[in-house]
């Protein structure tokens, strides 16, 4: 039980941290368009996807717990 509730809060920090970051990269993202990179731009909104289908998934595992 006390694994289980360790593993809980690894995960939750997880998902904060990915969102810290997605924050940053939506920054990036933006300054790239800025810059006229367009295609630096959606590579880093791709990963910015990936990062919340990445939560998504974490936030499943968590239900299971």
């Amino acid at each position: 039980m006390e694994e289980e509730k360790k593993l809980s809060v690894i995960i939750h920090h997880w998902i904060e941290h990915n969102e810290s970051h997605i924050v940053e990269y939506r920054r990036w993202a933006q300054k790239a368009g800025e810059l006229g990179l367009a295609g630096v731009s959606k590579e880093i909104e791709d990963a910015i996807d990936k990062l919340l289908q990445c939560n998504d998934n974490l936030k499943k595992a968590m239900k299971g717990i």
